[in-house]
């Protein structure tokens, strides 16, 4: 991948956290979100969530300079995947529908999302480690 490609990937992801968010939760009115999942998806985790949207925007073009705040992405990403399999193994999306569409196609898309995101960002993180070469005897 170029340093175009991760930079717009970077702030793909940062843009799913902001205004994907905005858009699946109608602007933090959509109750069904945080009342289907309220230990991960409260009014207030939403806003974390954007917050991290923020911040892969906002180290987008620097990415290279911050290896190891890529790397705490990575597992941020993984604890949502986690917390996604949990949830998912114990809920209906169906039951979701239900109840509302939007939050239904957020419930369906989040833990792939997260999921893509992750491998993306260890991707990245991977790229930027510089490679040890073995000294020559």
């Amino acid at each position: 991948m170029t340093q175009s490609t991760i930079t717009k990937g970077f702030i793909a992801a940062g843009l799913m956290n902001t205004i994907g968010l905005l858009i699946f939760s109608k602007g933090f009115t959509n109750d069904v979100i945080p009342q289907t999942d309220p230990a991960v998806m409260s009014h207030f985790g939403l806003l974390m969530i954007m917050v991290w949207g923020l911040a892969y925007i906002a180290i987008s073009k620097t990415y290279m300079n911050v290896k190891s705040l890529i790397g705490v992405f990575v597992l941020e990403k993984l604890a949502y995947v986690i917390a996604y399999l949990v949830w998912f193994s114990n809920n209906s999306l169906e039951k979701v529908y239900d109840q509302d569409l939007l939050a239904g196609i957020f419930y369906t898309l989040y833990g792939l999302n997260d999921f893509t995101f992750m491998i993306f960002f260890a991707y990245v993180f991977f790229k930027i480690t510089p490679s040890r070469e073995t000294p020559a005897h």
